[in-house]
């Protein structure tokens, strides 16, 4: 049987603790709605919050993680460069998922994966936003049908300034008339990453039925599958060579035993 996936979900934890409104919203943290979500499947679920000692990412518990979660908003510049260039690393040396949520669009870990500013339109009006798939029978949206659609969000509009995805499985829509791509798959290195757009603060997005499912689905896809870690630099050569000529600068050389 396999090994359960191991899950850590990382947020600010700043607007709930100092905002009343958002405090009722998410009682726990949008840490703890989302784990609570992800503790219903067969995951292996632990929380992890700015303000703990390094950022609540250690080299430990990046170490049993196999796909981080992350949700920021007001902080990004707060996250330390060393720890982003930890998570960076792990996600492309050893293939640990990533799935970054609504407003971490800004993040430092995101921006740096995807290589460009990562800007977009917003407007706060609470209208409903409609997200279609786009991508029928990707894993991602296993279960899901043709869109899900939420009461009320944060309007997101394009141009996203994100590479094209590898795999664009939602398009959302929103009654001021925006559309915005808002599931975006991406390889990088050996690992995972998904961009998920909804999680506006103020509404209880997390606590969706059809939104847990998503991000389930999301971390099963984004899990590693790095059997063996590649083998890089200089290296010797798998068969017996010899080289032509003798000289030690000549790059002709021959299998030995070759016709």
């Amino acid at each position: 049987m396999p090994e359960p996936i191991r899950v850590t979900v990382w947020n600010e934890f700043r607007h709930e603790q100092h905002d009343a409104k958002i405090a009722a919203v998410y009682p726990n943290g949008i840490h703890g709605a989302i784990a609570e979500g992800l503790n219903q499947q067969d995951f292996v679920v632990q929380t992890a919050t700015l303000d703990e000692p390094e950022h609540g990412l250690t080299q430990e518990k990046l170490a049993n993680t196999d796909v981080l979660l992350w949700w920021g908003h007001g902080a990004h510049n707060e996250v330390s460069d060393e720890i982003v260039e930890r998570v960076h690393k792990r996600i492309l040396e050893d293939g640990m998922g990533l799935i970054v949520l609504h407003s971490g669009h800004f993040s430092k870990i995101f921006k740096r994966l995807m290589g460009t500013g990562c800007n977009l339109k917003w407007r706060e009006d609470g209208q409903k936003e409609r997200l279609w798939v786009v991508a029928p029978g990707h894993p991602i949206v296993q279960g899901i049908g043709e869109y899900i659609e939420l009461p009320q969000e944060e309007m997101y509009g394009e141009h996203f300034d994100i590479p094209e995805p590898d795999e664009l499985v939602f398009v959302s829509w929103f009654p001021g008339g925006e559309v915005f791509r808002s599931g975006c798959c991406y390889r990088r290195g050996t690992g995972r990453v998904f961009y998920f757009r909804p999680g506006h603060e103020e509404y209880p997005t997390y606590f969706n039925p059809q939104v847990q499912l998503v991000l389930a689905n999301a971390v099963r896809w984004a899990a590693p599958t790095l059997t063996h870690k590649p083998i890089r630099g200089n290296a010797q050569p798998l068969e017996k060579i010899e080289v032509i000529g003798g000289g030690e600068g000549d790059i002709l050389s021959r299998v030995k035993g070759a016709n």
